[in-house]
């Protein structure tokens, strides 16, 4: 079978999750392309699958790393008819070339467009139905606006494909339900589907001994996996180092900057180590006691699945993350700061509250029994085969 990998390319989540399914169908001999562009290109490159590099869609960042929707629509970005439509073409001749027999598409309405106008079978991969701007004052004619135009028309589009897989977990668990706003007509398509996990927690050995084997004993162990654009996750990064350096010594700390393609050598500042880029990244999730991160659904499910408790900041003015963090909180697994409250005082309270409460240990705990059960991976590559298969 020949499939054809159509990726949103902001920031890794979306390629991340996609690369599992890509390759455990390469290992069984299949054909694999992607198309993709921004950050998601380095990482495919990387995994050495062939990538046809897409013109690329994204919207713009504030200097803080939060989303500015002001310029967003001003510029050509997410509301861009023409780049969209050149991203459409692009898509038509890439998957010409290729002849696939399937199109996955992974929040990326181009390739599902071009699917239907080629009549290639297709599945769309998504966590957010219909983006919404937030209701603050200084978005609200902005919001409206849009709510009643361009957001409602791709919210309706994901349904070109056959099926929609959500890559959250099922009812009553699910972390972006406030970001799956689906009309009834559209509900027959959709299959959650569980978190994509490439390394499963049982696939490693276990805790103590991955902490022997990393250098640490009885210290406690944060894991900081930084996502999201390039200037978020520099903004991100450069503040929470700072914070981090402050804690007790009996704290360690080892943050991922999610850079694909960099030095794997760490660099030692106090008790933070940081590293460009992690490999090994799900052994320190493992190992680790706490995860300190944004709020994207990859890397909320992930240290859910791995039974870790969080302190999640969501990206300003990212309504998905927004929602998500929010709901993570709810769940009862994570505490929430906003990113104006990074300061020494609350940031220090709130990380010793995480280990002082057991509370959100046992919670985490108790999810990951709850969810230990679904496979994501195996499931997109039986409904990739079974679709693609069904011609």
């Amino acid at each position: 079978m020949r499939v054809y990998f159509g990726v949103c390319g902001v920031g890794l989540g979306h390629v991340g999750r996609c690369m599992p399914v890509a390759k455990k169908l390469r290992k069984r001999g299949d054909h694999v392309l992607f198309s993709t562009y921004k950050d998601a290109c380095d990482y495919v490159e990387r995994e050495n699958f062939p990538l046809c590099k897409a013109p690329p869609l994204s919207y713009a960042v504030r200097p803080d790393g939060g989303v500015d929707f002001r310029k967003t629509t001003a510029d050509p970005g997410i509301f861009s008819t023409y780049i969209f439509l050149t991203q459409v073409r692009a898509e038509i001749e890439f998957m010409r070339s290729f002849n696939p027999d399937f199109v996955f598409s992974d929040s990326r309405l181009s390739s599902l467009a071009a699917a239907k106008l080629l009549g290639i079978p297709s599945v769309t991969v998504l966590n957010t139905y219909k983006v919404t701007i937030p209701r603050e004052r200084r978005f609200l004619t902005l919001a409206q606006i849009a709510d009643g135009g361009i957001l409602t028309i791709i919210g309706e589009s994901w349904a070109l494909g056959k099926k929609i897989l959500i890559p959250d977990f099922p009812l009553p668990n699910t972390l972006s339900l406030a970001n799956l706003e689906i009309p009834p007509r559209r509900r027959r398509k959709i299959e959650f589907i569980g978190p994509v996990l490439p390394v499963r927690p049982e696939e490693l050995p276990e805790k103590k001994e991955i902490r022997q084997k990393l250098g640490y004993s009885d210290e406690i162990l944060i894991f900081v996996p930084i996502s999201g654009s390039a200037q978020d996750k520099a903004y991100l990064s450069l503040v929470l180092k700072r914070l981090l350096r402050k804690l007790p010594t009996n704290y360690r700390v080892v943050m991922s900057l999610g850079q694909p393609g960099s030095s794997a050598t760490p660099i030692t500042e106090g008790n933070v180590t940081v590293y460009t880029w992690l490999d090994n990244r799900f052994e320190y999730l493992k190992a680790c006691d706490l995860v300190i991160s944004r709020a994207g659904l990859g890397t909320l499910s992930q240290a859910i699945c791995y039974g870790k408790p969080l302190i999640v900041i969501p990206t300003p003015s990212q309504t998905e993350q927004l929602n998500n963090a929010k709901r993570a909180m709810e769940m009862g697994v994570a505490k929430v700061l906003s990113q104006k409250e990074l300061e020494h005082k609350q940031f220090t309270s709130t990380v010793r509250e995480m280990f002082t409460s057991e509370a959100y240990v046992k919670t985490a705990e108790a999810l990951k029994a709850d969810v230990s059960k679904l496979n994501a991976t195996e499931t997109m590559v039986r409904v990739i085969t079974s679709l693609g298969n069904a011609l």
